[in-house]
């Protein structure tokens, strides 16, 4: 029998996943959740550098590897055809060690400005964590954007060095370099096989490989500048939002009590890292917490994310309500002919979660979707 979402009749009960049914969740009572909460005891879960010092990628990546889960997996990049780019936790901040040291043999410092305009690729997650562990502020712009948005955010943002993609360079930059003055620095990623580096312009794989490994952590304080990421505001020009290093406190915490994320769990967040939700809890906010993170490196398909899900055994899903209602179009049997024996939580993000979405979570994967409520100026 055929039936909309929300009916009794497709009406599934919460389920347990498969091997999970000890954990216990870190937000059982928001009551006594808030009664105990408090940012001091949120900083001590962190580790800080020496002297009260703070940076975004040290929590996110080095203090895991110093405590002795460097082996652990922290990245997995799966490409169109399934192929998968898998990073460890000692991987990760050797190869953002050298990002890092490679920026700074470039005279890249303290209150530069280095972004990147790339797709879900492993290196603008390696390019953010090597910017950061320099003292620079990272910048991730929107690869779909055009010539002119892209303009306007480096020159707002004074930003020197860019890394991107020879095509997106071609395509998108090359024709406004002359209006950038303060841009000194273009590195590639080689995507057209065969093709001419073009001029002033640096081929990342060559700078980072010549790079060491060995690099000292920026002595960053909690509110030296991080991140700068764009918001279009209600009117006018693109506004500039600073995050600082201490809103790593924030990033933990809530990956924590907001997402429920454990150490041993599989995080699949399906924002572009070109927006805030892609680097805050795309990329840090469940680093911190040590998971493994799985990025999808193509766009959206129905099909494709059950595939993911169920293959990756996904065990926390972080999306957007729009995605639900395109999967809720695909209709709910799409959904349930796949197990997905590892799923246990699943939450929202980015616009408001109409309640017939929760009610098809139920329907579909037997757990409900969980709002969660932010925004970039926060």
């Amino acid at each position: 029998m055929s039936t909309e979402p929300g009916t009794s009749e497709s009406f599934a009960p919460i389920r347990k996943p498969v091997g999970r049914e000890r954990l216990k969740p870190y937000l059982e009572s928001y009551r006594e959740a808030c009664s105990d909460f408090t940012w001091q005891t949120a900083e001590r879960d962190l580790s800080i550098l020496a002297d009260g010092r703070l940076n975004i990628a040290y929590e996110a990546v080095d203090r895991h590897v110093e405590s002795g889960r460097g082996s652990h997996l922290a990245a997995r990049f799966v490409d169109r055809n399934w192929t998968r780019v898998d990073l460890s936790y000692s991987e990760l901040r050797a190869s953002s060690n050298r990002l890092a040291r490679a920026l700074s043999g470039l005279g890249v410092g303290r209150g530069d400005c280095v972004a990147t305009l790339l797709g879900r690729v492993p290196e603008l997650y390696v390019t953010a964590l090597g910017t950061l562990k320099l003292g620079a502020t990272f910048c991730p712009l929107f690869s779909a954007f055009g010539p002119e948005p892209l303009k306007t955010r480096l020159q707002i943002g004074r930003v020197c060095v860019l890394v991107t993609s020879d095509t997106y360079y071609r395509r998108k930059l090359a024709a406004i370099r002359d209006a950038l003055p303060a841009l000194r620095h273009v590195l590639l990623i080689r995507d057209e096989a065969g093709a001419e580096l073009p001029r002033d312009t640096l081929e990342l794989a060559q700078l980072t490989a010549a790079a060491s490994e060995d690099f000292q952590i920026a002595a960053t304080r909690a509110d030296d500048v991080a991140l700068l990421h764009f918001t279009s505001g209600t009117t006018g020009k693109p506004k500039g939002v600073l995050h600082v290093h201490g809103a790593v406190i924030a990033h933990h915490a809530t990956a924590k009590l907001a997402l429920d994320l454990h150490p041993e769990d599989v995080y699949w967040c399906t924002a572009d890292p070109g927006w805030v939700t892609g680097i805050s809890y795309g990329l840090i906010g469940p680093l911190t917490r040590g998971v493994t993170i799985i990025v999808d490196r193509e766009e959206f398909d129905p099909e494709r994310w059950y595939e993911l899900l169920s293959r990756e055994r996904v065990s926390v899903w972080y999306t957007a309500p729009t995605a639900i209602r395109m999967l809720m179009k695909a209709g709910v049997a799409l959904a349930r002919a796949r197990a997905y024996p590892e799923l246990r939580f699943m939450a929202s993000v980015g616009e408001p979660l109409n309640a017939e979405a929760v009610v098809w979570g139920m329907e579909a994967f037997g757990l409900p979707f969980h709002d969660t409520w932010w925004q970039t100026e926060t």
